[in-house]
């Protein structure tokens, strides 16, 4: 990952690169490997973390399509 430093603002280059990891999601899968996840957790969470998408998405397209 890559980021300009341009006129020596470093502040507005770490910003940048701040907003690129956090879409990448590389801070979160820093949290999820700081300690060891049992399989089991792991399948756990994946699949609550898609329950959960679900949810989302099926909210939105309810107040889109206004049920």
């Amino acid at each position: 990952m890559q980021v300009v430093v341009r006129d020596n603002n470093v502040e507005q280059a770490l910003r940048a690169l701040k907003k690129k990891m956090q879409r990448e999601g590389v801070f979160r899968e820093m949290k999820l490997r700081r300690n060891y996840e049992k399989p089991s957790e792991r399948r756990a969470r994946e699949k609550a973390e898609a329950v959960r998408r679900y949810r989302k998405l099926m909210r939105k397209r309810m107040d889109r399509e206004g049920y």
